[in-house]
């Protein structure tokens, strides 16, 4: 019997895109190749929106009567782009350009000089954009074909956002692979895993109000609320979007990534360290988002030993954990909630006076909710980590009164494993996490305990565990499926199962062994 051949999966654009891309690599490190075609992604972005902008201008000009004489002055009037919120395009960093001179071995000092115009023209993109194409270890055959390669990106028709929405697609999809090809301590550490993004913005539901992220990556957090906000019917603007990043090379990720997708947002104006450097001080937002690096050790600065922000206590010189904790807090709106991603051992250590800051933190009545996550969830680690979402004015902060109490999930068994290295959260999975959220926090959401799953705890019950967070201390065990088969018809059963099996295990030894005769 021939057997019909199993479809292939169809790849998606971002898919095809990448595998081509990847190829074209050559000897370059997925750390610095990202650059190169982030970089590249971005450009095309800003050309493709520009000449979006002068097609609209010629309609409109044609409409208006203006002589055909007249035209090309107004097409090359910068405010008839920056009034509109698109860049201003020289005419040698437009793509048509770029692509013009692409199988020409200068292409990489071409591609420079269109960052460098593009920058002296747009303030906001100053500093931003990447360089160095022209350098000597750079492949400029390769470098053509990936010219070649982002140019067959076009406008979408289907999209109510337009080549934007493709490119920003296309922009995070290879900041997630790339993440994934890195090797080292700090590989993929500017991007947070999707599906993790995804859990903590569908349980904030962050609809409108500042939104704020001081370890911000690559910009991941922003763009998930913003499609959250859009699948609700909201629009990008009913959300204020405020950032900072340590690193250099990722803020100016982020800054291209959320240009691509139409978000203006306050990123500072460099990279800076939120601790020594808080560059929104007086900001309090109505929803901090975050990722921030785990355990690190080497934060601590003479300056922070008084700093306001340590109001439950003084973190630890070698962990920055309950610093950050304590400075998603500092910066909560009085109504606001935060829902940030810490590593296991915060739920229970209690070294360097952790223990005291948590329990204060519970007492306070700042602790919404724990959800364990099951690991290898990250590029960069395959530690377990949880999430941590704490509320100010739980008396009533547009929800039901939850002082006294704290949910807890543990979702360790929730997950697919997508590689042997990475695991992901469905929207199966999400959903069940979330919806549990809701149901405990919201006015008559029929929330009920689960054993083995979801617990909401008293103080009384937290103070018991001397205030160590951990899921699963309070969910307890899953019930066991009731099995109501008498004993002996069960035992019956199984026999005649194991015996069956025991004689078609003789049937395929006979076949073949008739088999292998035959060939003898």
């Amino acid at each position: 019997m021939v057997r019909a051949a199993k479809p292939k999966p169809t790849k998606t654009l971002e898919q095809t895109l990448w595998e081509a891309a990847d190829k074209l690599r050559g000897n370059q490190e997925p750390s610095e190749y990202k650059h190169v075609v982030l970089g590249l992604v971005f450009l095309k972005y800003v050309s493709d929106r520009f000449e979006e902008r002068r097609k609209a201008l010629e309609v409109e000009l044609a409409a208006d009567g203006i002589k055909a004489e007249r035209v090309p002055d107004f097409l090359e009037d910068r405010d008839e782009y920056t009034s509109h919120n698109v860049f201003w395009v020289p005419e040698l960093a437009r793509w048509g350009y770029i692509q013009s001179v692409a199988k020409q071995p200068e292409i990489g000092q071409q591609i420079d000089q269109a960052m460098d115009l593009i920058e002296k023209e747009n303030p906001s993109l100053r500093g931003v954009l990447p360089r160095n194409y022209g350098r000597d270890g750079l492949d400029k055959r390769r470098l053509g074909e990936l010219v070649d390669l982002i140019g067959s990106i076009g406008f979408t028709e289907t999209d109510d956002h337009g080549a934007d929405d493709v490119l920003g697609r296309v922009y995070e999809y290879f900041l997630g692979q790339f993440a994934g090809k890195e090797t080292g301590k700090d590989a993929g550490a500017f991007y947070t895993p999707r599906s993790v993004v995804k859990t903590l913005v569908e349980m904030l539901e962050p609809y409108q109000g500042r939104v704020y992220d001081p370890a911000a990556g690559s910009g991941g957090m922003f763009v998930q609320s913003a499609e959250f906000v859009k699948a609700h019917g909201g629009k990008r603007t009913d959300i204020s979007v405020y950032g900072q990043e340590f690193t250099d090379t990722t803020w100016k990720l982020a800054k291209m990534n959320l240009a691509l997708r139409g978000i203006e947002a306050d990123m500072g104006p460099r990279s800076a360290d939120s601790f020594t450097d808080d560059l929104h001080p007086d900001l309090r937002a109505d929803f901090v988002i975050a990722n921030p690096p785990f355990n690190v050790s080497d934060w601590w600065d003479a300056k922070l030993a008084d700093d306001p922000r340590w109001q439950y206590g003084t973190p630890p010189q070698g962990n920055a954990n309950f610093a950050w904790v304590q400075h998603f807090i500092y910066h909560l709106s009085p109504k606001g909630t935060a829902g940030f991603v810490l590593a296991n051992g915060s739920l229970s250590s209690k070294t360097g006076g952790e223990g005291e800051i948590r329990r204060k933190l519970v007492e306070a009545d700042l602790v919404d909710c724990i959800v364990a996550m099951p690991d290898k969830l990250f590029f960069n680690t395959g530690i377990p980590v949880s999430l941590w979402f704490v509320s100010k004015a739980r008396h009533g902060n547009g929800h039901r009164e939850r002082r006294g109490e704290v949910l807890f999930i543990d979702a360790r068994k929730l997950g697919t494993m997508e590689s042997r290295r990475l695991r992901v959260l469905t929207d199966d999975d999400i959903a069940k996490i979330a919806d549990t959220y809701h149901a405990w926090r919201n006015h008559d959401g029929g929330y009920e305990d689960v054993p083995g799953f979801a617990k909401a705890a008293k103080l009384d019950e937290i103070e018991k565990h001397d205030f160590v967070l951990t899921p699963g201390r309070y969910v307890g065990a899953a019930e066991a499926e009731v099995d109501d088969e008498p004993i002996d018809e069960k035992i019956d059963r199984l026999t005649k199962e194991l015996f069956a099996e025991f004689e078609r295990g003789r049937q395929l030894e006979d076949e073949v062994r008739q088999r292998l005769g035959k060939l003898a």
